[in-house]
């Protein structure tokens, strides 16, 4: 399955459903076939991926430094970060959220 998210403010993002469920269940988004996320839920939906991906920046760079400090080859972590994945999408909130415009997926 793929997330396709649309609004009127900014162009269609598609995420493969994995990565899109996460971003969903991290703003706080039941993750389904359809969904809205409107314009004022947006700043909040911002802060907690910004928060999101954070923490796991954080715990990435503590896992290596526990590894080094212990002697040990430092973990190595998937090869597409949060950050990654959910840079468009925050770009998308902020447009959206500018424009006044709801972001929609599954209609």
């Amino acid at each position: 399955m793929l997330y396709k998210f649309k609004s009127k403010a900014a162009g269609d993002l598609i995420m493969l459903e994995p990565n899109g469920r996460r971003v969903l269940e991290i703003i706080g988004k039941t993750p389904g076939a359809k969904g809205i996320i409107e314009p004022g839920d947006m700043p909040a939906a911002i802060a907690a991926l910004e928060g999101a991906i954070a923490r796991e920046e954080a715990d990435q760079q503590q896992a290596v430094e526990e590894a080094r400090a212990k002697g040990q080859v430092p973990p190595t972590f998937g090869d597409v970060s949060l950050r990654q994945r959910a840079v468009p999408f925050i770009d998308m909130l902020k447009r959206c959220e500018k424009a006044g415009k709801e972001i929609v997926w599954g209609v």
